[in-house]
């Protein structure tokens, strides 16, 4: 690459007024869906849900999550071409561990608002000072103002190799990584890379599944059957699976167009733990207004397209992968991601909080980090 596109240049979020206008004036011109029977979840994204979070949404103050993006500083590069931007704070603690972020999928570097002071300053919020982090919160490209995407092919594997390549760039020559859904397939992608001096991943998911050897369920008991029965339940209502893992560009026509499509398109925040969902209102509106100010709906789905036509074949991992598994999110199942990674040395289970674990029980996963951090 040249030396311009290496560049770090500063970067301060500025969403112009007309773009907010338009917001607020869509909003107040919604046309909802006429509701099924009965209003519930069972079908998708109930009217009535809808209903009293666009009247919240026309409340809400997006110069308020502005201003507290804006209070760490926040910087754009490009990798491979691409714009990637992100937050980089380093801590008062000068040896602190460098740790790489990863969103989620509906998600954004908002997951992570609440950690990054217990993170970067953990005197202050309960730790020691051995458990400080310098951290590095990217958004993927495509999402957020990692934008636009230059090209396609961008799959988690792709950027966990930019990752690396960021935080090389930053001065690092070693760090670790923390992510969920996207964001822990990253991290185990990472692993697998297993770049020199990477400290490990940190995920609250395995993505390991039967693979039809009747033998795997040998010792099974009722925790492991409650996981595989609600994967079928998740499986069941993850039509957005096979929506943008086919026709991305058809839901991102509909999404850039209409704001209360993307919140109703994003239930996940509501609806993955099947009712105990502990994600603040405010949270998922924040989420949904980063999503419509930047027009970025259309490329995060993409990445499902990408993954399920990437031809790339399972690996096995064999870096050092800790695990932390939240009550009401996909249930890792412990011997089959022992069987996919060698190198799990941290298992944690928290018997409150999903899928959004950072949004829902930040201070668990900071907990969490500093115990598999801190043995490294």
């Amino acid at each position: 690459m040249n030396t311009q596109s290496d560049q770090i240049v500063p970067f301060t979020i500025d969403v112009a007024q007309a773009d907010l206008d338009d917001l607020q004036a869509r909003l107040e011109r919604t046309r909802f869906a006429p509701p099924v029977p009965g209003d519930s979840w069972q079908y998708g994204t109930p009217e009535s849900y809808l209903r009293d979070m666009v009247a919240q949404w026309k409340a809400f103050d997006w110069r308020a999550v502005e201003k507290q993006l804006n209070a760490y500083p926040g910087f754009i590069t490009e990798i491979e071409g691409q714009r990637i931007h992100f937050l980089h704070i380093r801590s008062q603690v000068e040896d602190a561990t460098p740790l790489i972020l990863a969103h989620t999928y509906p998600g954004s570097m908002l997951d992570f608002v609440d950690m990054i002071e217990p993170l970067v300053d953990p005197e202050a919020h309960g730790g020691r000072a051995e458990d400080a982090f310098h951290v590095v919160v990217p958004s993927m490209p495509g999402f957020g103002w990692s934008t636009p995407m230059v090209d396609t092919g961008w799959t988690t594997a792709r950027v966990a190799e930019a990752y690396d390549a960021l935080m090389r760039r930053l001065g690092y020559s070693s760090y670790g990584v923390h992510g969920s859904d996207g964001g822990a397939m990253i991290g185990r992608d990472l692993a697998v890379l297993e770049p020199e001096g990477f400290l490990g991943a940190h995920v609250l998911q395995l993505f390991s599944f039967p693979s039809g050897d009747p033998s795997e369920f040998e010792g099974f008991g009722p925790k492991e059957y409650a996981a595989l029965e609600h994967l079928q339940w998740f499986q069941s209502v993850g039509g957005y699976n096979q929506m943008n893992g086919t026709r991305p560009q058809t839901v991102a026509a509909a999404l850039a167009d209409s704001p209360v499509g993307v919140l109703a398109y994003s239930e996940l925040f509501e609806n993955f733990g099947n009712g105990t969902s502990l994600v603040r209102p405010e949270q998922v509106l924040a989420q949904a207004t980063l999503y419509w100010l930047t027009n970025t709906y259309g490329s995060a789905a993409r990445y499902h397209y990408e993954g399920q036509h990437s031809g790339a074949e399972p690996v096995l991992s064999h870096s050092r992968i800790g695990v932390a598994v939240f009550r009401d999110d996909f249930q890792t199942i412990r011997a089959f991601a022992e069987r996919d990674n060698t190198g799990i040395e941290h298992w944690a289970e928290y018997p409150r909080g999903g899928h959004f674990a950072a949004m829902e029980v930040p201070e668990d996963v900071v907990a969490d980090l500093r115990a598999f951090f801190g043995t490294r």
